[in-house]
C-alpha cells in the first residue's frame, strides 16, 4: 500500500478561503491521504464551512483559540500519516503536488530527506500566479540553505514541504512563543534534523497573499517584534550549530541588518542587541536606511512619521490591488475554485 499522506489544515476566521483550500487538498491525486482540519476558535463560519467536507479520509476538530503554532501542534497530534503535507486555510495546492514530491521519493524512501517545490503568490486569481525561482529553488545541503535564505532575504512558502512522520517528530513542536515566522523557525529545525533538501519544480504551491492581515505581519506590534526577534536568534543559533566559518558568520549579519529596520528606531533595545550579535560575529551593522519616497520624510518629520507612512500606504494599495484582483476573479471565474484548474 502506498504511505498515507496526512494534509494538516490550521484554521482560524477563514470562511472566505476554507472551502476553496479543502477542495485543493481533498482533489489532491495521491491516493492513500487524510485530511485533518484544527479551527482555532474562529468567531465566523469557518467551522460550520469546513464540516461540510467531512468524511472517513477529512477530519474537523474545533479547540479554544491559542493561536497558528498551538492548532499546527494539535494537528499533528491527531494524524496518522507517514509522510506530512502542511496547508494554510487560504492557500492552494496543486493537484499533483504531493503525487510529484513522493514520485521523487520511489520505492525505498529516504525519510530524513525533506522536499520543497515550487510556488508562486496570488489575491484571488490563482490562474494567473507567477513562478519566481530563487536560490533556493534547487536541492541543497541543510547549511547551504540557510547561507542562500539568511543572506539573500529568502524563504520558502510553508506548504511547499513534504516531510516524513520521522523527520517531524525529529523537528520537534512548532514554537508558541512565535507570533510571525513560525514557519520560518520551525523548518530550520527540520533542516537540521535532515539529510538535505530535495527540490521537486513540478510540485506546486498556490500563495494566497493577505498582506497586512498576514500572520507574519509585524507592523507597529511589539509583541511581534519580540518574537521576531527570537526567531532571529534562533536561526543564528541554528547556522551557527551547522558551521562556523567566515561564510556563515557573513551570513547572519546580512541577515541581522536585513531585518534591522522592523525594530529601528522604535525598539532601540533590540537594536542593540542585534549589534553586539552582530559584533560577536565579526561584523557590524549599519543604520537601516528607508527607501527614497518614505526618506525625505524621516529627514523632515522623523523616521517614527515615516515609518507609519510606510505602513499605511502600502496597506492601501493593497487593499485597492486585492479589491480590484477580487472584481476581475468574479468577472472571469464563477462558482468554487475547480482543483483541476489549478
Amino acid at each position: 500500500m502506498k504511505p498515507l499522506v496526512s494534509i494538516l489544515i490550521p484554521a482560524f476566521n477563514a470562511e472566505e478561503w476554507i472551502a476553496d483550500t479543502l477542495r485543493s487538498a481533498v482533489g489532491q491525486s495521491w491516493p492513500n491521504k487524510e485530511i485533518v482540519v484544527v479551527d482555532d476558535g474562529s468567531s465566523d463560519r469557518t467551522l460550520e464551512i469546513a464540516q461540510r467536507f467531512e468524511s472517513n479520509s477529512v477530519r474537523i476538530f474545533t479547540k479554544e483559540n491559542q493561536g497558528a503554532a498551538a492548532t499546527r501542534n494539535k494537528a499533528f497530534a491527531l494524524s496518522r500519516g507517514d509522510y506530512i503535507q502542511w496547508l494554510d486555510a487560504d492557500d492552494l495546492l496543486a493537484p499533483d503536488k504531493i503525487a510529484k514530491q513522493m514520485e521523487v521519493l520511489g520505492g525505498s524512501p529516504d525519510k530524513r530527506k525533506l522536499l520543497s517545490g515550487s510556488w508562486g503568490r496570488f489575491m484571488h486569481r490563482y490562474y494567473r500566479t507567477r513562478f519566481v525561482p530563487t536560490a533556493l529553488w534547487c536541492d541543497l545541503t541543510p547549511v547551504e540553505w540557510l547561507v542562500r535564505k539568511m543572506s539573500q532575504n529568502l524563504y520558502m512558502q510553508t506548504a511547499t514541504w513534504l516531510a516524513s512522520r520521522e523527520l517531524t517528530e525529529g523537528t520537534g513542536l512548532w514554537d508558541t512563543r512565535l507570533l510571525g515566522d513560525d514557519d520560518g523557525e520551525y523548518f530550520c529545525r527540520a533542516l537540521l534534523a535532515s539529510d538535505g533538501v530535495r527540490f521537486v519544480s513540478e510540485s506546486k504551491v498556490y500563495y494566497r497573499a493577505s498582506g497586512t492581515t498576514s500572520l507574519s505581519y509585524i507592523g507597529s506590534s511589539d509583541k511581534k517584534r519580540d518574537a521576531q526577534w527570537c526567531s532571529m536568534q534562533l536561526h543564528v543559533k541554528y547556522l551557527r550549530s551547522l558551521e562556523e566559518s567566515e561564510r556563515t558568520h557573513q551570513a547572519c549579519v546580512k541577515y541581522l541588518q536585513n531585518w534591522l529596520i522592523f525594530f529601528y528606531p522604535e525598539r532601540m533595545d533590540l537594536v542593540k542587541q542585534a549589534e553586539n550579535l552582530a559584533q560577536s560575529l565579526g561584523g557590524q551593522l549599519r543604520p537601516p536606511h528607508l527607501p527614497w519616497k518614505y526618506s525625505w520624510i524621516a529627514s523632515t518629520l522623523g523616521w517614527p512619521v515615516a515609518k507609519h507612512v510606510q505602513r499605511i500606504l502600502p496597506s492601501i494599495r493593497w487593499f485597492l490591488q486585492g479589491a480590484w484582483d477580487k472584481t476581475l476573479f468574479q468577472l472571469e471565474h464563477r462558482g468554487p475554485i475547480d482543483p483541476s484548474r489549478v
